[in-house]
C-alpha cells in the first residue's frame, strides 16, 4: 500500500474565472424576477396611449368644461368661454335636474339589480343540470340580452302603445290596460322592461359559478345525506359569493348608464318620472345646448359610478386577503 503525496493527488475542479477575475457570470446581474417585470414595460406604451386620449384627454376637457359657460352662443370661441367656476354645480343642485335625475338612476337601477338576481339565479339552477334539451334551454334564455338594446327598446315601446299587445293581452282577460308610457307608470315600465333584458347577464355568472363547484362535492353531499335546500345553502350559494357579486356591481354600474332604452322608449325631452341622469344630461347638451351645465353633470355621474366600483374594488381586496391567509 503505497502512500500518495499531495502533490500526486488529481486537481479539484474550479471554477472558471472571466475576464473580471472571479468566477464566470459573478459581475452579470442575475435575470431575477425584478428583471423580468422591468423588461417588457415598454410593451404598455401603445395601451398607455389609447388610454390616454380616449380617457385622460376627455375628462381633462369635461372638467374644463364644467367651469365655463359654455352653450350654443360661446361654442364657436369655446377656448375662451367666461369662466364661472362652480356656478355649474351650484345650478345643477339648486334649480337644475341633477338630484332628481340621481335619485330616480338610483332607484331604478337598485330595483333593477334586485329583481335580477333572482330571476338569473332560478334561471342558472334551471339550466345546470343535464335534461333534454337543455342546450336549447341555455340559448332561449339567452335571447333577451343578445339582443340590441335598440330592438329591445323599440319592440316594447310598440307593444306597450295604447293599441299594442300588452293591452290587448290584459283586455282579452278582463283588466283595463292603459297608457305605460306617459304618466305615473312610466318608472315602473322602465325597470320591468330593464328587468326583462338584464337577468340573463345575472343568469350567465350563476351558471358559470355552478359549473365551477366540482361533482366530487354534490357526490360528498348526497353521501352525507344532506337535503336539496341544506346543499343550496351551506355549499352552494356560498361558492356563489363571488359570482353574485360581481353581478350586483357591474349590473348597478351598467343600470346606472343605461341610456339607450329609456331614450328608446320615452324619447327626450322624457317624462318626469323617468328623467335619469344619463337623459337630462343628454338634454341639457343636446336640446338646450348648456354643455358646460351638462359637463358639470356628466362629472357627478362620474362620481356616482364611482361610488359601487369603489365597494367592489373594497369587496375584491378582502377576498383576496382572505384566500392569502387561507394558504398561508
Amino acid at each position: 500500500m503505497s502512500l500518495t503525496s499531495p502533490t500526486d493527488r488529481p486537481p479539484t475542479a474550479t471554477a472558471p474565472t472571466g475576464d473580471v477575475g472571479g468566477p464566470v457570470g459573478a459581475g452579470v446581474r442575475p435575470a431575477g424576477p425584478t428583471r423580468r417585470r422591468q423588461g417588457p414595460l415598454w410593451l404598455m406604451t401603445p395601451g398607455g396611449l389609447l388610454l390616454l386620449v380616449v380617457v385622460v384627454v376627455p375628462f381633462v376637457l369635461a372638467l374644463w368644461m364644467s367651469v365655463t359657460d359654455l352653450d350654443q352662443y360661446t361654442l364657436r370661441q369655446w377656448a375662451g368661454a367666461p369662466f364661472l367656476g362652480l356656478g355649474n354645480y351650484v345650478e345643477a343642485v339648486t334649480t337644475g335636474p341633477l338630484l332628481h335625475s340621481v335619485w330616480l338612476s338610483v332607484a331604478f337601477s337598485v330595483l333593477t339589480t334586485v329583481l335580477t338576481l333572482p330571476l338569473g339565479l332560478a334561471a342558472a339552477f334551471a339550466a345546470h343540470d343535464r335534461f333534454r334539451g337543455r342546450a336549447l334551454v341555455r340559448s332561449i334564455f339567452l335571447i333577451p340580452y343578445v339582443l340590441p338594446t335598440f330592438v329591445v327598446g323599440t319592440v316594447w315601446r310598440i307593444a306597450l302603445g295604447p293599441d299594442g299587445a300588452v293591452n290587448t293581452v290584459l283586455g282579452s282577460v278582463g283588466i283595463a290596460g292603459g297608457n305605460w308610457l306617459i304618466g305615473d307608470r312610466t318608472f315602473w315600465t322602465l325597470v320591468l322592461v330593464d328587468t326583462w333584458a338584464a337577468w340573463p347577464f345575472v343568469y350567465l355568472l350563476c351558471l358559470a359559478g355552478l359549473q365551477s363547484i366540482g361533482r366530487e362535492v354534490h357526490e360528498a353531499v348526497a353521501v352525507d345525506g344532506a337535503t336539496w335546500w341544506q346543499k343550496t345553502v351551506h355549499i352552494v350559494l356560498p361558492s356563489l359569493r363571488g359570482p353574485l357579486l360581481l353581478a350586483v356591481i357591474i349590473a348597478t354600474l351598467h343600470h346606472l348608464n343605461n341610456f339607450t332604452l329609456p331614450f328608446v322608449l320615452f324619447g327626450s325631452p322624457a317624462p318626469d318620472q323617468v328623467n335619469v341622469l344619463p337623459l337630462a344630461i343628454y338634454s341639457a347638451s343636446f336640446q338646450t345646448f348648456r354643455f358646460g351645465l351638462a359637463a358639470a353633470m356628466s362629472v357627478a355621474s362620474l362620481v356616482l359610478v364611482l361610488i359601487p366600483l369603489l365597494f367592489y374594488l373594497r369587496a375584491v381586496r378582502l377576498d383576496t386577503g382572505l384566500e392569502k391567509g387561507a394558504q398561508a
